[in-house]
């Protein structure tokens, strides 16, 4: 059997045009203008066939190379497909005479086989299959509707339903391959990922695609507050009582998540359905050498601002020592996420499922203001509260925020230390 060259047609213009897909294997038999290949350009997509049928004997390019007009894709070996078109011409029955009507005798002929080719296309546009690489599907995998099982753009689109459905809405991981290795740049350190972040990663990336994210920004005038916190002072000892602004913070969503009970909620997405929590467990993200983690403190509602504080002392160091429960990552109503000790103003936290909600917390700064006539130096809290839009809206959020801004505020300070 004779090799038989088959190489990249002219395409115009187009150099240097990437191969995106492989359509064949060595070994498979295909006919002629089976698809062999797919080149994608800036502008479209196209298949090349093959100019013979045979067997595919070698393959010489591969997904990611770069061809131009004459480049060798592959060889094939002469099959015995070109056989089988040729024997049926070469049989074909003469006409033969009726003598006794001396009519010419009509010969039925077969409809040609339909030749199966094992080379596993699908019949879809350029456009259909680079729709389907973009949401990650195989097009060889989704079954046609249009004629001859052509796929189309909604053949595509009910595919990928059916699998968020089939894998209950879990992303099928995929391995990414750098071109260059790191070592070819310089020199490297490779380390262990710390075990919190290999276990809190997926929890995150989870968060991140199946919660549809908003994130609103606000500002908070302080100033009062912040008076308020650096006057506490012990009544017997004199000594000054150091409280952290979280716990005033804490103490603020409390009243707002029993304002808003939307945002003390979860969904359960097994039964359709919203989860109302009676309780207020509120969430804090601890940074620690080990990675971050998110403990909970419990009925934060029947604490005082000093309890609140001390809590978050004892449950930060268990945290940093590794010492505390497992069970105290769980069964919170909604997490605070605080940069203000290290600094920044606004950002987008991720939102701790099942909870349905997270605020985010930036570093107090001072602001001049005019107030009654007069230029006064105020402090300013920023804040960013992200929620999942499932449940909550804009305008539910936007309230919210205002809020937890009184809350905060002037005419709520002190009442929040009582």
């Amino acid at each position: 059997m004779s090799d038989l060259k088959i190489t990249v047609p002219d395409m115009g213009d187009f150099k240097d045009v990437e191969i995106i897909e492989v359509l064949v294997k060595e070994g498979q038999a295909i006919n002629k203008n089976d698809s062999l290949i797919t080149l994608e350009s800036d502008k479209s997509s196209v298949e090349v066939p093959s100019t013979q049928s045979g067997t595919v004997n070698k393959i010489n390019v591969k997904v990611g190379d770069k061809v131009n007009q004459g480049d060798l894709i592959l060889t094939l070996k002469s099959s015995e497909m070109v056989k089988q078109v040729k024997e049926p011409v070469a049989k074909t029955p003469e006409k033969k005479i009726d003598i006794e009507k001396d009519q010419p005798k009509k010969i039925k002929t077969p409809p040609p086989a339909v030749v199966k080719t094992t080379t596993g296309t699908k019949l879809a546009s350029p456009k259909v299959r680079k729709f389907a690489r973009e949401l990650g599907a195989n097009v060889l995998e989704i079954p046609g509707s249009q004629r001859s099982g052509r796929v189309s753009e909604e053949d595509v689109k009910e595919f990928v339903r059916s699998q968020v459905t089939v894998n209950k809405g879990t992303v099928e991981k995929k391995e990414y391959k750098e071109e260059f290795s790191h070592e070819e740049f310089g020199q490297i350190e490779t380390k262990e990922i710390p075990r919190v972040k290999r276990l809190s990663g997926p929890h995150l990336v989870r968060s991140w695609t199946e919660i549809p994210h908003v994130t609103q920004h606000d500002e908070v005038d302080v100033t009062e507050m912040e008076q308020f916190r650096s006057s506490l002072y012990d009544y017997y000892s004199g000594e000054v009582i150091k409280v952290t602004p979280l716990a005033f913070i804490a103490k603020a969503l409390v009243s707002a998540l029993k304002e808003f009970p939307n945002f003390n909620a979860s969904i359960d997405p097994n039964q359709n359905k919203i989860v109302y929590k009676k309780y207020f467990h509120i969430g804090f993200a601890v940074d620690t050498p080990h990675g971050l983690m998110v403990p909970k403190i419990r009925d934060v509602d029947q604490m005082s601002i000093k309890e609140i504080g001390e809590a978050l002392k004892k449950t930060s160091k268990l945290c940093r020592e590794l010492k505390i429960d497992k069970k105290e990552f769980f069964g919170g109503s909604m997490t605070i996420s605080s940069l203000g000790g290290i600094g920044g103003t606004f950002f987008t936290p991720i939102i701790n499922p099942p909870e349905v909600a997270i605020l985010g917390v930036g570093k107090t700064f001072d602001r001049l203001m005019k107030l009654k006539g007069k230029i006064v130096s105020r402090k300013i809290l920023p804040l960013s509260l992200s929620y999942d839009h499932r449940l909550i809206d804009g305008a539910e959020g936007a309230r919210f925020c205002v809020y937890l801004g009184k809350c905060l505020g002037k005419d709520f300070a002190f009442k929040l230390a009582v």
